[in-house]
């Protein structure tokens, strides 16, 4: 499997997960809204939301799948269209995946705060050095 092919995979497991996360969203919070027997109209809002439901985990880490990894995407697509995918980018790209899956587990899941902080954490700083060297292998490559 070529890099290429390898980034577009990394990157369409990050989307299943996004689905994975989506569902539970809808599953938690339809089940928490018949529970409570909370008309939907009633939490038409954010802040109706936020008053009305207690269990937001899962909405909080659907929002977080379209925060930093926009930039995951982002590097991936570049790499793609740029035609320079190294072999390093695509494991580093797989181990952004695993870290916000795990980060997404901790969050829907028993929510400790400090270890979805170093799930989190961990995927940013990768995050960071993989554009940092995408760039100057990249910038080195076209003054070649």
């Amino acid at each position: 499997m070529t890099t290429t092919v390898q980034l577009a995979v990394a990157c369409f497991a990050l989307v299943l997960l996004t689905f994975a996360v989506g569902v539970r969203l809808l599953y938690v919070r339809t089940m928490e809204m018949r529970a409570k027997r909370i008309h939907p109209q009633a939490a038409s809002t954010s802040i109706q939301m936020a008053a009305k439901l207690q269990n937001v985990q899962a909405a909080d880490n659907f929002r977080n799948l379209f925060e930093t990894p926009v930039l995951f995407y982002s590097l991936a697509a570049v790499a793609i269209a740029s035609d320079y995918a190294p072999a390093w980018l695509a494991v580093g790209a797989w181990l952004y995946v695993v870290l916000r899956a795990a980060h997404s587990f901790i969050h829907c899941t028993y929510n400790r705060v400090m270890h979805r902080f170093a799930a989190f954490g961990s995927g940013f700083l990768l995050l960071v050095g993989l554009w940092v060297a995408f760039i100057v292998g990249l910038v080195s490559k076209s003054a070649a």
